[in-house]
C-alpha cells in the first residue's frame, strides 16, 4: 500500500514538475488584458484563410 501511495506522489510530482511551467503561461496568456489581442489574431488567421473550394 505505501510503495503503491509512493508512486502515486512520485507521478504526481512528476505532472507538477513538467506542466507546471507551461500551465503558469498560459494563465497568463488567457488572462483577460490580453485577450482582445488574441481575438483580433485569430479573426485574421479566420478570415485570411483561402477557400479550399476555390480553384
Amino acid at each position: 500500500m505505501f510503495l503503491l501511495l509512493f508512486f502515486v506522489l512520485l507521478i504526481q510530482f512528476f505532472t507538477y514538475w513538467i506542466f507546471e511551467p507551461f500551465a503558469s503561461f498560459l494563465e497568463y496568456v488567457l488572462e483577460i488584458k490580453l485577450f482582445p489581442i488574441l481575438a483580433l489574431i485569430g479573426l485574421f488567421f479566420l478570415f485570411s484563410a483561402k477557400n479550399i473550394e476555390q480553384n
